[in-house]
């Protein structure tokens, strides 16, 4: 054990504390006495610890404190590796002879990430199927660029972990019978993640990707950037439960699967479609899911007033809706105002390259009392007046962000007084305020945060005007 340091060491020409009270000089001497005694016993009181209660205090600890304190001793070691139940590996393919000692310290693994870079040759079927003799209580699993996987590997990654309830992958080469294997067997499988899957060939010929057992258990699911993602359309249609779907920047005409998935009883509660071919008449059919709760539309270009006219009025639910126009001018102050007629359980509101009118922002401030949470970014539209708006009207409002705007300090000084309960003010990229707005604001509301880039830009202007002047003299 390290050496104890006595008391009498914190002082120096022999000084005690406390002015040499006797009474005190006396404590110190029992205090140096016990100190003394634990020092001639040398004992580790740690080793009371019952292993239990290590694991417990080893979860507490951050990922690099676990692997400090695992270097403590022999039996620290061994605990730490028997209560650990997430782990990432580097799953390049010198890893697969070390694959046996490796789960042999960490057998009790529920949550396991491989990933092997771009660079790197991966890990093969025989190591997949070692991992999954090994792990036979996962509960989540993520692959990443584990282009050496197949069909046989998902197979019996499939038969060995059927208690899955989330899985995970990306940029690999196995296709629909290896997706097939894992809905058919892991059951409890609650959240399905799909990117760029390369083994899934074109989408006229492609195998679909079926229901499987699965099916009735399936709560989310995420394709992205997928040529062929329509394979996936069995699933999703026949998922009952399904809550969540997102479909990010896949190729191919979406309009026609939404229209599917309308057409029968769902329980879709959040919907994401981001750089898709989709048109308004895929809005219409998302307007038909009524639990709709949460959706997200960004940078689909051919959707308009009318596409969101549809969900407005048809999902009362709404609470979160985000909407990135990509400037295309397509929707604007009729869809907008839609939303404030119908929406007034939205509690956060996301507007990127749309631009309202002082009325439809108005509407929305003044209809949507329950909104705590908005963001207007490169909004070319939104100036001081519709800030002052925003400030006068929204009662709850917390958070406020922002960007690209031509808001100035004029329009900032209404939060002096405005949205009483705002805890957060973020402001980036609008040339028209400075840092003097921001102390203004901070002086006047202890409570608010203010973050500025102005703040970031200013000193940095000065700095460079002070070795201007250094180097002159």
């Amino acid at each position: 054990m390290d050496q104890i340091i006595s008391s009498q060491d914190y002082y120096t020409d022999g000084a005690t504390p406390y002015g040499g009270d006797s009474t005190a000089t006396n404590d110190l001497n029992n205090l140096d006495f016990l100190v003394g005694l634990s020092i001639c016993q040398d004992y580790d009181y740690s080793s009371e610890i019952p292993d239990e209660c290590l694991a417990l205090i080893f979860q507490l600890l951050s990922s690099g404190d676990r692997k400090r304190c695992s270097l403590v001793c022999r039996r620290w070691l061994a605990v730490e590796g028997q209560s650990r139940h997430r782990l990432a590996l580097n799953a390049a393919a010198e890893v697969s002879a070390h694959l046996p000692n490796i789960f042999t310290r960490f057998e009790s693994i529920t949550k396991l990430t491989i990933r092997c870079d771009r660079k790197s040759v991966s890990i093969n079927d025989d190591a997949l199927t070692l991992i999954s003799l090994r792990c036979r209580n996962l509960t989540r699993f993520k692959i990443r660029g584990c282009s050496e996987i197949s069909e046989q590997g998902m197979h019996n990654l499939a038969n060995n972990c059927e208690s899955l309830r989330k899985f995970s992958c990306g940029s690999c080469s196995f296709g629909a019978e290896g997706m097939n294997a894992l809905l058919n067997n892991c059951s409890s499988l609650e959240e399905l993640s799909v990117k760029r899957l390369r083994g899934i060939k074109d989408s006229f010929a492609a195998e679909p990707i079926g229901l499987g057992t699965a099916a009735s258990a399936l709560k989310s699911i995420v394709l992205e950037e997928l040529y062929n993602g329509q394979c996936f359309g069995p699933l999703i249609i026949g998922s009952k439960n399904l809550k969540t779907l997102k479909i990010l920047r896949c190729f191919g005409d979406w309009d026609r699967l939404l229209e599917t998935i309308s057409g029968s009883k769902n329980c879709l509660m959040e919907i994401h479609l981001e750089r898709l071919q989709v048109s308004d008449l895929g809005l219409m059919a998302v307007a038909k899911c009524p639990d709709l709760e949460i959706f997200h539309l960004v940078k689909t270009p051919d959707c308009s007033n009318t596409g969101i006219c549809a969900i407005a009025e048809n999902c009362m639910f709404l609470r979160k809706l985000h909407i990135d126009g990509w400037r295309t001018n397509r929707i604007g102050d009729e869809g907008l105002t839609a939303i404030a007629k119908n929406s007034v359980n939205l509690v956060e509101f996301v507007l990127i390259g749309v631009n309202p009118s002082s009325t439809s922002l108005m509407a929305i401030a003044s209809n949507c009392q329950k909104l705590e949470r908005l963001a207007l970014c490169r909004c070319e539209t939104i100036g001081d007046p519709e800030i002052s708006c925003i400030a006068a009207k929204c009662m709850a409002l917390k958070k406020l962000w922002i960007k690209g705007c031509r808001v100035t300090d004029s329009g900032l000084e209404a939060f002096v007084f405005g949205c009483p309960n705002l805890v957060n003010l973020k402001v980036k990229k609008c040339r028209g305020v400075t840092s003097k707005v921001a102390d203004r604001l901070r002086s006047k509301r202890v409570s608010l945060v203010v973050n500025l880039d102005a703040d970031e830009i200013e000193p940095e202007v000065m700095d460079v005007s002070v070795e201007e002047n250094r180097m002159n003299t």
